[in-house]
């Protein structure tokens, strides 16, 4: 791209159930579409693409109307529901190749897509990879704060390299994408994905607003399913923790067995068989399960990866 040509933007919106909120999310985004179009940051063949995480309400029929309407709109309908990273990952496959530069936001307007012109801005200076950072959380409830808060520093603390309050409101080259594409695994963490791409990036912040209308989509079961894949697809700390507990159990063991050893021969005050026999097999038990359960899921993240399934299917388009 020359130095005075105006880059292709995409926009990719994973949309799951987002009926009540769509109408006012796109015309949001054309009204962005023609604010950057008016300070000449982007040409004028930039789009939106809506992906349709398989939803079962009315938000496919919205993005294919509006696509018919506004040139700015397309849309991708995934075969079945299969989650919020799936969906973004088959949105940025889809305009890999067909833009300058993507950015990826949230389908319920809490994201301020003011921010991509600040975003833009850094990506004509040269970054390609600019990420999208909460400036703060007075929005959340004390419960999100301080589970966000405790999962950042978990991630950092397991070796994960993210960036503390970023979601996946972020600016990636086209060079970015195609190198993003060559990550063939299944499960799929993108936050700590993109920043395995090594490519010069930088952070801009943004203020998060209050869902414009609807019901959050990510119930806290999915958030614990999220924070675990992330910690299991990109450390092994849970493995080196298992050795760790171990080790302190064999340290215990030993100090168990003088303990016994003291309580039968010399103070004569051991119940008969309880010490040897019921502590140790609680203890043992207990950290055996454990231990299968934390290998398990890295056995099963193999077995997914082995299998080499696609990770979506896409049923329609709509341009």
């Amino acid at each position: 791209m020359g130095s005075t040509e105006k880059p292709k933007l995409a926009i990719v919106l994973p949309c799951y159930n987002e009926e009540e909120v769509l109408n006012e999310t796109i015309k949001q985004i054309k009204e962005l579409f023609d604010k950057l179009l008016e300070n000449n940051l982007i040409g004028s063949e930039s789009f939106a693409l809506f992906v349709d995480d398989g939803s079962s309400d009315k938000t496919w029929s919205i993005i294919s109307s509006k696509a018919k309407e506004l040139h700015c709109i397309k849309g991708l309908k995934l075969s079945k529901n299969v989650g919020h990273q799936n969906a973004l990952l088959a949105g940025m496959h889809e305009v890999t190749n067909r833009c300058d530069c993507m950015v990826s936001m949230d389908a319920d307007l809490q994201q301020d897509p003011n921010a991509v012109f600040d975003m833009l801005e850094k990506f004509k200076d040269g970054y390609e990879v600019v990420l999208g950072v909460r400036d703060s959380r007075d929005t959340d409830s004390f419960f999100k704060k301080f589970t966000a808060q405790g999962y950042y520093k978990v991630m950092q603390l397991m070796g994960v390299d993210l960036v503390t309050n970023h979601a996946d409101y972020r600016l990636m080259s086209n060079r970015a994408l195609n190198l993003f594409g060559m990550l063939k695994e299944k499960n799929i963490f993108i936050r700590g994905l993109v920043r395995l791409i090594g490519l010069k990036s930088t952070i801009i912040k943004f203020k998060n607003k209050d869902r414009f209308a609807g019901e959050s989509k990510y119930t806290l079961k999915k958030m614990l399913t999220f924070a675990w894949n992330g910690i299991t697809s990109f450390s092994v700390v849970p493995l080196k923790i298992i050795t760790f507990i171990g080790f302190l159990v064999f340290i215990f063991s030993l100090f168990l067995g003088v303990y016994v050893l003291y309580s039968v021969f010399i103070s004569g005050s051991a119940v008969p068989g309880w010490a040897s026999t019921v502590l140790p097999m609680y203890l043992l038990g207990g950290i055996e399960l454990l231990a299968l359960g934390v290998i398990g899921e890295y056995i099963g993240k193999i077995y997914t990866e082995v299998k080499d399934r696609p990770p979506y299917f896409i049923e329609e388009r709509a341009e």
